[in-house]
């Protein structure tokens, strides 16, 4: 059995400008991104790339609507590499672009066509939570199936990863919060997963201790000391991206796509409101093997007792941002019942991935709790 694989090449510079000369980009280049990235750190550099903005298609998280209308307007331009600079949204877009002969993203979803990859990867993160840049792995909403999809396979892992920390100072801070919860949770999920393994572990753990002391200073100095310590976040979600790439993440994920999917809530956003619902249940169901170890971790970070570190987390993590009520989202009670059908039926890969496994009952009540 497979242990631990890291195929991307990973590189660091301090600022765009760098990165640019030393990637010699190019009119060979298909670069997807953002008007408000492109103006202060691109468009002085007069680049000859093919630049799209990710935000004249559409607001929010990627679709297959969104994604199949850039892939309508890039249609017979020629180009060698695929540059993602951009958050969860831009990355996840950018990695079906190098596959050969796509014409539907949904038949890639659906792996209705082979899927090979035609074009280099390049990605440059600009948040600090998907970890995407080291995963195998694609997520968008399928608008006719009212969910997100996921696409899991090493064709559209990235050739190169590059760290650029200036690129992150501009991410107002909940939109930082959400993105440093959605690591976390790539962490612990990872660290409980059944293919967690020595290697994954020790990233976990670092990720987990690099967010936790973060978040700590930002509750005891305020929301700019997060501009002291761009790199470590970045690197804190490049190392749980490196984990969950490894192992994959469960339950809190597959519960978080039905609401994600209906009411377009952020991918980090949703997956802060079932974390510590799903941990809870899994101590309940099986208290000793990895979440012990786990418990114990946090317990020595965060001070507290090991059979109280989920309520301390929800105590540190609403310091930075309220939790909200499912409800709150438009989510009407009807709901309950059918978004734990979907997570049943159409979350399978995930659900494989959960410490312990979860009924269907289960999980129905824990939209319940929420609700």
């Amino acid at each position: 059995m497979q242990l631990f694989s890291l195929k991307t090449r990973l590189s660091r510079f301090d600022t765009f400008a760098a990165f640019a000369q030393e990637f010699k980009l190019s009119e060979r280049d298909l670069v997807i991104t953002h008007e408000f990235l492109h103006a202060p750190f691109m468009k002085a550099l007069d680049l000859r790339c093919h630049f799209v903005m990710q935000e004249h298609y559409g607001a929010g998280e990627p679709s297959d609507v969104m994604m199949n209308s850039i892939l309508g307007d890039v249609k017979g331009q020629v180009y060698d590499r695929v540059i993602a600079i951009g958050g969860g949204t831009v990355i996840d877009i950018a990695k079906l672009f190098v596959l050969d002969g796509l014409e539907d993203v949904v038949q890639a979803f659906e792996r209705s066509i082979p899927i090979v990859k035609a074009k280099q990867l390049v990605i440059v993160p600009t948040t600090c939570g998907t970890g995407s840049e080291v995963t195998n792995l694609s997520i968008a909403e399928i608008t006719s199936k009212h969910t997100k999809m996921g696409l899991a396979d090493d064709a559209i892992l990235a050739d190169e990863a590059v760290i650029i920390p200036e690129l992150l100072k501009g991410l107002p801070f909940k939109f930082y919060v959400y993105s440093a919860i959605d690591a976390f949770i790539h962490a612990v999920e990872s660290y409980v997963s059944p293919k967690s393994n020595p290697y994954t572990k020790l990233y976990c753990k670092a990720a987990i201790e690099l967010i936790l002391d973060v978040f700590g200073r930002i509750i005891e100095q305020g929301p700019e000391y997060r501009y002291e310590r761009l790199e470590d976040m970045l690197i804190a979600s490049n190392f749980a991206g490196i984990a969950f790439g490894n192992t994959g993440v469960g339950a809190v994920h597959a519960l978080s796509y039905p609401l994600g999917g209906t009411y377009h809530v952020p991918h980090g956003e949703a997956n802060y409101q079932f974390f510590t619902a799903v941990f809870k249940r899994y101590q309940e169901k099986q208290p000793v093997g990895r979440i012990q170890e786990l418990n114990t971790l946090l317990a020595a970070i965060l001070k507290v007792d090991a059979s109280r570190v989920y309520e301390q987390l929800d105590e540190v993590f609403g310091k930075l941002l309220s939790k909200n009520k499912l409800s709150s989202y438009g989510m009407k009670p009807a709901e309950i019942e059918s978004f734990a059908d979907t997570v049943m039926q159409k979350q399978t890969r995930l659900l494989a991935n959960n410490y312990v496994a979860l009924s269907r009952d289960e999980i129905r009540d824990i939209y319940q709790s929420l609700f």
